[in-house]
């Protein structure tokens, strides 16, 4: 999977749906140009990739990858940071973090552990809408 990634890993470990894999540095993250079609191959669900943040204001980064589910790069993704809040609240011993995600279109997110739940705001862009009707 790290050769897929193409970078070094730091630790690795496996949460409920994905692996998540924290990296040495935000450059590190920035710069995966990741084999898809392996990676594809590798993993049954996503993979994110973390790294501390370096600049003021920013706790971590992260980027997402779910080629098996046909997703290269997730832009931003909130279920990821479920994850990524639990992981980085006991590295950095905090409940609040400011966090981006690298992607192209990336994203800024605020963050907080509440309990078992995290709440996620920040800006969004609406891609879809829709109308669900119940038959009756």
């Amino acid at each position: 999977m790290l050769r897929a990634l193409g970078c070094p890993a730091v630790s690795t470990w496996k949460t409920a749906d994905n692996w998540l894999i924290e990296v040495a540095d935000v450059a590190t993250v920035r710069r995966l140009t990741p084999d898809f079609a392996r990676l594809g191959t590798l993993v049954e669900h996503g993979v994110i990739v973390t790294a501390r943040g370096e600049e003021e204001g920013i706790d971590f980064v992260s980027r997402f990858f779910a080629p098996a589910y046909g997703v290269a790069e997730d832009p931003v993704t909130g279920s990821a940071h479920c994850s990524l809040v639990s992981f980085w609240a006991g590295k950095l011993k905090k409940t609040e973090f400011v966090a981006r995600q690298l992607s192209a279109r990336g994203g800024l997110l605020r963050l907080r552990l509440a309990g078992e739940r995290v709440a996620i705001a920040g800006q969004a862009v609406t891609v879809v809408r829709g109308k669900l009707e119940l038959p009756d």
